[in-house]
């Protein structure tokens, strides 16, 4: 069959592109699939595809030799080949009126039922994600490309199995989407038995069935781009956006981005980014809890440098209190946003004295933010979002704090390195157990954003969890406060406990006995290596 160029196949599960180009869709079939892995649309991914994928490969290749520097002692830095864009004036281009206001940004997975809620929240922008909080199985991940096309036309619904009906408000949160990450594939769509990078998968079907829709009414297509480590990989992204401006008709500045900072390479390129992406960016993003995972994984062969238990590691440490400083002064006095960290608390019903005591928390955080200058923040459940938006609208004077400058900060790599201070307990390494084999299994379920002992955790938690585990492991400093040294036999007998409790009650609804059983051994197999493995979601991944 021949239509505007394309050939499909006698199997309607293969679509063949041009001359000898072949997309295999290789998830099962999944109601509406259709209407999102359309001839054209995979025709625009595999253009993507072979315009941008050798590239990408590139740069990934680049972050494996930087990390083999940093094994081998090397110290991320300030790069000394792009002084002149640090020094000099230039700022990114003007922020669209409707997001001058990003006081409270809430986040969640692009499922139709929570869109439709965060939408409603009262936040000011929801960052529906397909990355840390999606667990990428196939059906996930064309229901959410399905969802986020009815969200843009506001026509999005939901009815629950008891028959409550949901839809949105007149006044919706601004929506902002956020892709997986470069370094993740998307085993279900292959060409030449290769799977295609995930990255492009998420964001070339998001802006080929929405970028049109969203210019009817002049309103760019806003996006969140994870876990960069370089400004090239910056300049990637800033040459596929402006490849898809020009394939769609769209004028430069179409698409908008607010970059997450959530890496330790990339402290050391926030001007460099901004630059690469200067028409298309609008802020930077403190994403703390993938920041302090990245500090594990970069300094992974560093002894002296090992981190004490999760909760000691708060954004009074030094160097998180240096990198979210020094990305309000970078981003303010480029013009964009500097939005801060997330709230991960949710509602302890159960509890009026925790509930207080865990409100109370979130509020000095988001005093912290709105005091040093950030122009908003992020929660994790609709119930953060009043108490968050209550502190900056008391502390804002305007819609945001572009123009408060922090020329006053003063940050150094060493700042921006500093071994953070503190103790491992038991208690510590137990709870990062539990919390790393629940997620696994829930993840390995279908479930990737999920509520443990009253917050809301995603891959970037279970990320820090398990690397603390492999660093206390494997680092003479892995000892307990009370002189206890860290061994493979103490992890395996906390592990086998754990799984024990679960196999007999399920911390999480609908994570059955085989999902547990295989979390605990890929958290066994990550966690007993020699090498800490870059990402728990690329071995993970193979299991789902």
């Amino acid at each position: 069959m021949q239509e505007q160029g394309l050939v499909t196949s006698s199997d309607p599960r293969m679509q063949a592109l041009g001359p000898g180009a072949l997309v295999e869709i290789r998830g099962p079939a999944i109601d509406g699939m259709e209407s999102v892995l359309t001839p054209e649309a995979l025709a625009f991914l595999l253009e993507l595809h072979e315009r941008f994928t050798p590239r990408l490969h590139e740069l990934l290749a680049d972050r494996r030799e930087r990390q083999a520097e940093y094994d081998a002692g090397i110290l991320p830095d300030f790069d000394p080949l792009t002084a002149e864009v640090r020094a000099e004036e230039w700022g990114v281009a003007p922020i669209p009126a409707e997001i001058l206001d990003r006081r409270v940004e809430i986040t969640g997975p692009a499922e139709r039922k929570m869109i439709i809620n965060a939408l409603n929240s009262g936040a000011k922008v929801f960052m529906a994600d397909l990355e840390d909080s999606l667990s990428p199985t196939f059906e996930n991940i064309i229901n959410a490309q399905i969802d986020l096309r009815d969200a843009v036309r506001g026509s999005i619904s939901y009815v629950s199995p008891e028959g409550q009906e949901y839809r949105l408000d007149p006044d919706p949160a601004i929506l902002m989407v956020r892709p997986r990450g470069l370094h993740l594939p998307e085993k279900h769509l292959c060409v030449a038995g290769e799977p295609l990078p995930a990255a492009l998968v998420d964001f070339a079907l998001y802006a080929f069935h929405n970028l049109e829709a969203r210019l009817e009414h002049n309103k760019p297509l806003y996006v969140y781009l994870p876990k960069l480590e370089h400004s090239q990989e910056a300049e990637w992204w800033a040459d596929v956006f402006q490849h898809v401006e020009d394939r769609l008709e769209a004028h430069r500045g179409a698409i908008k981005a607010t970059v997450l900072i959530e890496t330790l390479p990339a402290v050391f390129q926030m001007d460099e980014i901004l630059y690469a992406l200067r028409s298309h960016a609008v802020g930077l993003n403190c994403g703390r809890w993938d920041y302090i995972f990245s500090y594990i994984k970069t300094f992974r062969a560093h002894p002296e440098r090992v981190l004490p238990d999760r909760q000691q590691v708060t954004m009074m440490q030094p160097f998180l209190r240096a990198y979210s400083q020094l990305l309000i002064r970078t981003c303010h006095r480029r013009g964009a946003f500097a939005m801060g960290g997330m709230a991960a608390q949710i509602p302890i019903r159960d509890d009026d004295e925790a509930n207080d005591k865990a409100l109370a928390a979130v509020r000095a955080d988001k005093e912290r933010e709105a005091g040093d200058g950030h122009d908003g923040t992020w929660v994790a459940h609709p119930a953060l979002v009043p108490v968050a938006l209550e502190v900056f609208e008391r502390k804002l004077h305007g819609p945001n704090q572009v123009d408060v400058d922090r020329y006053d900060v003063r940050v150094t790599s060493n700042d921006l390195r500093e071994a953070p201070r503190g103790d491992i307990t038991l208690e510590g390494v137990c709870g990062n157990v539990c919390v790393a084999l629940d997620y696994i299994a829930a993840w390995l379920s279908g479930k990737g954003c999920v509520p443990l002992n009253h917050l809301m955790e995603d891959a970037a938690t279970a990320e820090i969890a398990r690397a603390q585990l492999w660093q206390w492991l494997h680092h003479p400093k892995g000892v307990t406060r009370d002189g206890r040294r860290i061994t493979e036999s103490l992890l395996d007998g906390f592990i086998e406990h754990v799984l024990r409790e679960r196999l007999r009650t399920p911390a999480v609804a609908g994570v059955e006995a085989n999902h547990y059983i295989d979390a605990a051994a890929l958290l066994r197999e990550l966690t007993f290596a020699p090498e800490l493995a870059d990402f728990l979601t690329l071995s993970a991944y193979e299991r789902l």
